[in-house]
């Protein structure tokens, strides 16, 4: 299966021209015949290299605006033509086809231009039809055909060729159109989106790119992410970035977004384990890192503003694994970086898709992010006490943060400080429990804190045992048929409870 065949006649018809002319050289080097359109024609006639029309092989010029140049039986005969099978020999034969050994193609840049560019007219006519059919039909046909379908395969291309003089294996074949295949699986799954970018009702992804991770959740399961990381961060120092943390990161981005003030969060396996804004950068990391000293070791902690020199030397006390910000000064990065193995992050975000999706069972589960943000305006009291002005700015701080804590979820906040939380537990009560007994471990006084649910109160106890503690406020989004009974407990007791009629549920 892997005897060496040799490449003879090419067909080259690419739209990028970069790198294009060591590999048409190279073809001229070992005597292989080029066919070739258009301005890719053009091209290789201006190095002085002999080069075929395929206009001239098929007897048409390129028609409708250029878009049909190689659809024809002439052109995919020689493509698909077995070599094993006589009719096939004899029918190139009979009608002057060329068997063609290697098919080169750059396809129109669809993605970039729907990336770069609004105007559909012009998007539309950068859907490539000729490029991806003369693909995938020299991918098919691999025993025979070598694929080059994207100009970043023109470096191996030319190894190839050089190693073998100008002869390829089944196996290189195989590979390349394996390649192909996944190069217009993912041109036609963008073609896709494009239509359909405003329907839910169908899914479909491509990543192409991936980078293997060290392992996954754990040593023994494999890992991959499938993605552009550097779109999104340049890596100034540390050590490979692993799955776990990459899980870390993306709930510090989505967290971190919400809060305008300088603040800073410590994530701790994709929850907040300390969180705090204040007027100045160096007060939010003291009080954030406060919440719980004790997690926060190996965490992973992200802020919203330039990270100084006075705050990185209070930072660098710490362990921890990752930190990103959208800055550093000159200072604060030689500081931080004094730990080789530590990963620095600098955030050039500016936008992340509005929708997510995971596997589940045997299919895949796709949602709208949970973006909707609660402002002053929009948080309604039900209760005769109404809170005061801290208390409104604490409780909208502290809405922030139950929405992206791991259901059931209870956040305690005082002077825009979490003070404690409570986690993924199977009872509210549990997780207020939990969120009390974690911050009179670390010396926080509750009294005049404020209280956030994710999702309402199906009993008054919850706001009864927060009562008892010293919690003045609560926020939650209603919507319990017995909401009546929390809301006379406040009454009777001088507490004000706040309405949002959003559940923030996060599994």
């Amino acid at each position: 299966m892997n005897n060496l065949k040799e490449i003879e006649t090419a067909l080259v018809s690419v739209y990028n021209k970069e790198n294009l002319e060591p590999v048409i050289k190279k073809l001229q080097e070992l005597n292989i015949k080029i066919y070739s359109t258009g301005g890719t024609k053009d091209f290789i006639a201006n190095l002085n290299i002999n080069v075929n029309s395929i206009e001239d092989l098929t007897s048409y010029p390129s028609i409708i605006g250029g878009r049909v140049k190689t659809l024809h039986p002439k052109v995919f005969g020689g493509i698909l033509a077995r070599k094993n099978v006589d009719s096939d020999i004899e029918q190139l034969n009979k009608y002057g086809i060329p068997a063609f050994d290697l098919v080169i193609v750059d396809l129109y840049p669809f993605e970039e231009t729907v990336n770069t560019i609004t105007d559909e007219d012009e998007i539309i006519e950068k859907i490539d039809i000729g490029g991806i059919s003369l693909i995938r039909a020299a991918a098919k046909n691999f025993r025979e055909v070598l694929t080059i379908s994207s100009r970043n395969q023109y470096s191996v291309l030319l190894e190839i060729l050089e190693k073998n003089n100008g002869k390829t294996t089944v196996n290189e074949r195989k590979i390349f159109a394996k390649q192909a295949f996944n190069i217009t699986s993912h041109y036609d799954t963008m073609i896709f989106k494009y239509f359909n970018k405003d329907q839910l009702n169908v899914f479909k992804e491509s990543i192409p790119f991936f980078t293997t991770l060290r392992y996954g959740e754990n040593p023994h399961q494999k890992g991959l992410f499938f993605g552009k990381f550097e779109e999104l961060f340049d890596k100034l120092n540390g050590k490979e970035i692993s799955y776990n943390n990459l899980l870390d990161i993306d709930a510090a981005i989505n967290l971190i977004n919400e809060f305008e003030k300088p603040t800073f969060a410590i994530i701790k396996h994709n929850n907040a384990c300390g969180l705090a804004s204040k007027e100045n950068l160096s007060d939010a990391w003291k009080d954030a890192l406060a919440g719980d000293p004790v997690s926060a070791f190996g965490g992973i902690i992200i802020s919203n503003k330039e990270i100084n020199k006075e705050t990185a030397i209070e930072i660098n006390k710490l362990f921890f694994e990752v930190i990103i910000a959208p800055k550093y000064s000159n200072e604060s990065f030689e500081i931080l970086k004094q730990n080789t193995k530590r990963i620095i992050l600098e955030s050039k975000i500016k936008s992340l898709p509005a929708t997510q999706f995971r596997s589940i069972l045997n299919g895949v589960i796709l949602q709208e992010k949970d973006l909707k943000k609660i402002n002053k305006t929009e948080m309604l009291p039900v209760t005769k006490t109404i809170p005061k002005g801290q208390e409104y700015a604490d409780l909208e701080f502290a809405n922030k943060i139950v929405k992206h804590t791991k259901s059931n979820a209870i956040v305690l906040v005082k002077n825009q400080q979490l003070i404690a939380s409570g986690i993924g537990q199977t009872s509210r009560v549990d997780a207020l429990k939990q969120a009390i007994n974690k911050a009179k471990s670390f010396g926080f006084d509750i009294n005049g804190a404020v209280m956030a649910s994710d999702a309402f109160f199906p009993f008054p106890d919850s706001v009864e045992i927060a009562y008892n503690e010293g919690v003045t406020a609560v926020i939650q989004p209603g919507g319990s048929i017995r909401d009546k009974e929390s809301i006379d407990f406040c009454n009777n007791n001088n507490i004000a409870m706040i309405f949002t009629g959003i559940r923030h549920f996060k599994h």
